[in-house]
């Protein structure tokens, strides 16, 4: 009675958040697992079990949907890498000149802060424009910049490409929209580093390169790790702006797209669940090893 008097009132508080959290992401998580074990064709969901037959195909590098998967994994593996690349130093970059207190810094943390506030689909259609050639011989958008300065061979346009750049493209509008957030978190660890680690370090003859790499970097690697996944999961499962930007052009076509398209323009549900738990896959493989890391380091404090 006495562990039903403390913990019963607090258990009444979040069941409900308990209930819904369980029912709609965990059930249907259960339910997109076994989905992706049948053969389910349209609307109506309807199939056989083929146990691993859908992963099988995906794996198959030798069919169709096989080899296009493989060519989704290492794009997605690209634009993981500019993505999480460029929001990382952007950000930086960004938390060391506020850092410096320069005036009207309010003004500039909101400035380099908004972009996430912009939706996803706004960003690709801008972005799009910046990026493509335009029609004829008029360029657009950077391509004109690129041209002017010199980079006539950055001046094309990006998505009828079929090599790396198209989907490297496309995670510069991602990387600008959450520079800013990783910024943030830079900012606050930088400022979370005491001044008198600072000061002793100058004391002892460091300059201020020196007192940033051997003072300041090592008590930002948590706040690094944390951005780090956050960006990686983020960057495994964008849709929204990827999809704006591709048009159906299949250029910069990703896991993601691969799952919407199979599932819900070709109808195969089954093929689409496997896609779908292949992706949570993923994130997990990105977020368990940092959840680890993260109990390991608060038991030893």
């Amino acid at each position: 009675m006495r562990q039903i008097r403390q913990w019963g009132p607090g258990l009444l508080l979040v069941a409900p958040s308990l209930i819904v959290l369980g029912i709609f992401v965990y059930g249907f998580m259960g339910w997109t697992a076994n989905l992706s074990f049948t053969s389910a064709r349209g609307r109506n969901l309807t199939g056989d079990y083929v146990g691993f037959d859908n992963y099988r195909e995906l794996a198959d590098e030798r069919g169709v949907t096989g080899q296009r998967f493989g060519i989704d994994t290492q794009n997605v593996l690209i634009f993981t890498a500019v993505f999480v690349a460029g929001s990382l130093i952007a950000g930086l970059v960004m938390a060391l000149l506020l850092d410096r207190g320069v005036r009207g810094e309010s003004f500039f943390r909101s400035v380099f802060i908004f972009p996430m506030a912009i939706s996803f689909i706004a960003i690709a259609i801008v972005w799009r424009w910046l990026l493509s050639n335009g029609t004829g011989t008029q360029l657009t958008g950077l391509n004109k910049l690129f041209s002017a300065s010199g980079l006539g061979f950055l001046a094309n346009d990006w998505f009828k490409s079929d090599s790396g750049w198209a989907i490297a493209a496309v995670a510069l509008p991602a990387g600008w929209a959450l520079s800013g957030y990783v910024m943030a978190l830079f900012l606050a660890g930088i400022r979370g580093v005491p001044d008198d680690l600072r000061e002793a370090a100058r004391v002892d003859g460091a300059r201020e390169p020196q007192v940033l790499w051997h003072v300041v970097r090592p008590m930002l690697l948590p706040v690094t790790m944390s951005a780090l996944v956050i960006l990686a999961h983020i960057s495994l499962k964008t849709f929204d702006l990827i999809y704006a930007m591709d048009l159906k052009s299949l250029k910069i076509d990703t896991p993601a797209l691969f799952m919407w398209f199979t599932t819900f323009e070709g109808g195969f549900y089954g093929r689409g669940a496997a896609i779908a738990m292949l992706l949570l896959a993923g994130v997990a493989v990105v977020i368990i090893p940092y959840i680890w890391y993260s109990v390991r380091a608060e038991r030893r404090s």
